[in-house]
């Protein structure tokens, strides 16, 4: 893919849209004054983010692409970017006219700040564009009243106040998407159950293979892209639903096996932990003795 169109600043994606810059390092871009006649189809591939950024989509017809599959965008979505994110532009609607809004934002503008270190929080980055978050009547209305405050700093000019009430707006969006996303995992419970279950026969069918051998232990990416979920999306659903990490769950299911393996007493302890796809055997010891409280070897002797 060679069309790639790098947004490096906020000011790359304000161009592209033909759109004031009021800040160098952040912006909300309000599609309804986005001047239409200059806007076409988009004739790159695919964007690279280098910075942040959330859309709020309120048409249909707007296609990206995840892994080789095209995702339509539906109306009143959320859909986040990270710094370094790849998005494939897929076919746009002949008649699609963009509705909604873009807030764009620098890492470069929470140095120093409280939000800095935050960030890892909000895994909704690096979920992939089918896993947006599908907003309420009532939750688009405090979206939009947040990006409200942070246009109305945007608009008055530059003073000691204006890095920290900007950054805290958007600290407090954030926060609302968090919100937002764990009602979304229980409004889709039943097909989060769905996902789980599915999770749950494939990690059995993976202990009870050869694959452990061939490719190591079961990692969470492994069964994120099987079910064609993006890790952190999927680590997140695993979490609300069982109240552990997706890794938590996959060593608790590796030590299930693991004990019943200790019982043959025709295999040595590092027999059984290379089956298992540990490289090293002191590893596999560490590892069962923190979870069951005795030493392989001190299991198969006293049970």
């Amino acid at each position: 893919m060679n069309n790639i169109l790098e947004i490096k600043a906020v000011s790359d994606y304000c161009k592209l849209r033909h759109y004031e810059v009021l800040h160098p390092l952040v912006s909300i871009v309000d599609f309804d004054k986005v001047d239409l006649t200059k806007y076409t189809n988009e004739p790159y591939e695919a964007f690279r983010y280098h910075c942040y950024a959330v859309f709020l989509k309120d048409a249909k017809g707007c296609k990206l692409q995840y892994g080789g599959k095209d995702y339509d965008y539906d109306e009143g979505t959320l859909v986040f970017m990270g710094p370094g994110q790849l998005v494939e532009l897929g076919d746009y609607d002949p008649d699609y006219v963009p509705k909604g809004y873009a807030l764009l934002f620098h890492p470069d503008l929470l140095l120093g700040t409280e939000l800095a270190k935050k960030m890892h929080q909000y895994n909704f980055f690096s979920y992939s564009t089918h896993e947006a978050l599908h907003l309420s009547t009532k939750e688009r209305k405090v979206i939009l009243s947040v990006l409200d405050k942070i246009q109305f700093e945007l608009e008055q000019n530059l003073d000691k106040h204006s890095k920290k009430l900007i950054v805290a707006n958007i600290e407090l969006f954030l926060d609302y998407c968090l919100r937002f996303y764990d009602r979304q995992f229980l409004t889709r419970e039943v097909v989060n159950q769905g996902s789980l279950k599915k999770f749950d026969v494939l990690l059995n069918e993976y202990l009870s293979s050869e694959k452990p051998k061939t490719h190591g232990l079961p990692s969470v990416r492994y069964f994120a892209d099987k079910l064609h979920l993006s890790p952190n999306y999927f680590g997140d659903l695993v979490k609300k639903e069982t109240e552990k990490s997706a890794q938590e769950y996959i060593q608790t299911k590796l030590i299930e096996v693991a004990k019943e393996k200790v019982f043959d007493h025709s295999k040595s302890v590092s027999e059984i932990a290379y089956e298992l796809g540990f490289k090293y055997p002191q590893h596999f010891s560490r590892l069962f003795k923190k979870r069951v409280g005795q030493s392989p070897k001190d299991f198969r002797m006293l049970n």
